[in-house]
């Protein structure tokens, strides 16, 4: 009980980080190419990473892991920054943030599959529940952006619901940090390519909004969201403690309000405690 309660813990501060990270990337992508932030914030990401592991001396991965950390690397390192950023390019952070709702089912589908967990039926009911209330609360937000953003946001969904399920199951050999950190050492070589084939020409018309964008998604939601989210998924399970993501969309809408200025509906407030209810009792049966 101790076990699954601290990973539920460190799970919610990973969900607090990661909330911030479309609200930084639509400042960000305002600033810099989509193809360019991706690469800059793995490459910064990594070289941190990278550091840690010397400082740490931490082991390297055994020949088994190299699998898995590329499907980590191409699920939260590439799919899910690349992926987002296109998306954000037509799209509002608070229409991009209700997608997040289906992140809680596609963790969960790919913790069944990659991770071998079994949740009870009565999960897979309140786990839909939530990602309804969501989807419901989306449509009155009058969310829709087109057919391509929203594409991009269901791939997206997927990617990274795929790279937090592999994670989270090499989290437990591995440790949350060190699978992050490994993955984006992998990734390494072609972001730092990638970056320099997309460097701006010009820099002076990157605003310090943008900059900002960038120092969070590159630092936090790159990199230290991460140790906390693996962490909770190792000791939590996949599947239950990826529920807390149904929280993610409605901390990122405050925040998209708060710091870009983009209004949030009024039924906001109703929707979360349902969604928190759901949340409560996917807990119950994961």
């Amino acid at each position: 009980m101790r076990r699954a309660t601290a990973g539920w813990g460190s799970g919610l501060l990973g969900v607090v980080i990661f909330s911030g990270s479309l609200p930084a990337t639509r400042l960000a992508v305002a600033g810099f190419a989509p193809l360019f932030l991706t690469a800059a914030r793995a490459v910064i990401a990594a070289l941190l990473g990278g550091a840690l592991l010397v400082l740490l001396r931490q082991a390297r991965p055994s020949p088994r892991d190299l699998g898995p950390l590329a499907l980590v690397a191409l699920g939260v390192v590439v799919g899910f920054p690349l992926l987002t950023a296109l998306a954000l390019r037509q799209m509002s952070a608070a229409q991009s943030i209700v997608f997040i709702g289906l992140l809680p089912l596609s963790t969960a589908l790919f913790g069944v599959l990659r991770g071998g967990e079994r949740p009870r039926p009565a999960f897979w009911l309140f786990s839909l529940l939530g990602a309804t209330a969501v989807a419901g609360f989306a449509l009155a937000q009058g969310g829709t952006a087109g057919p391509g953003p929203s594409l991009l946001m269901l791939a997206a969904i997927l990617v990274c619901g795929l790279g937090y399920a592999e994670g989270a199951t090499l989290s437990r050999r591995l440790g949350g940090w060190q699978v992050i950190s490994w993955a984006l050492i992998l990734a390494l070589p072609a972001m730092a390519l990638l970056a320099l084939a997309t460097w701006p020409a010009e820099w002076r018309g990157v605003g310090p909004a943008a900059w900002s964008g960038l120092a969070y998604v590159s630092v936090f939601s790159m990199l230290v969201g991460f140790v906390f989210w693996y962490r909770g998924l190792a000791l939590g399970g996949i599947a239950g403690v990826g529920q807390l993501q149904l929280i993610q969309p409605f901390l990122g809408l405050a925040l998209a309000a708060l710091l870009i200025g983009e209004p949030v509906s009024g039924t906001m407030l109703a929707v979360s405690t349902t969604v928190v209810l759901c949340v409560a009792g996917a807990r119950r049966f994961a």
